[in-house]
């Protein structure tokens, strides 16, 4: 796979605390096991409230990942192949 990140900016800043038990964000797995996966840097700590939209060129994966602007936001993201699964 081959995996474009784009970050889309909601223009408004956290309001509430980061939740703790992550202070050094998150690794996202979504590939629920799979065997075909691939995995993408997120930028972190997003700068603000928004949204990352990961694309795979090779298969046509799309997914959306929200972010607040905060300590436990994503870090990277794990995905299945879409095209392994059909």
């Amino acid at each position: 796979m081959s995996l474009h990140v784009k970050w889309h900016d909601g223009g408004v800043w956290p309001t509430q605390r980061p939740n703790p038990a992550y202070p050094h964000g998150v690794d996202l797995d979504l590939s629920d096991g799979a065997a075909d996966t691939c995995t993408a840097p997120l930028q972190y700590p997003a700068p603000r409230i928004g949204k990352f939209e990961i694309t795979c060129r090779a298969c046509g994966l799309r997914t959306i990942v929200t972010t607040a602007g905060r300590p436990d936001d994503p870090r990277s993201i794990i995905v299945a192949c879409k095209a392994a699964r059909l």
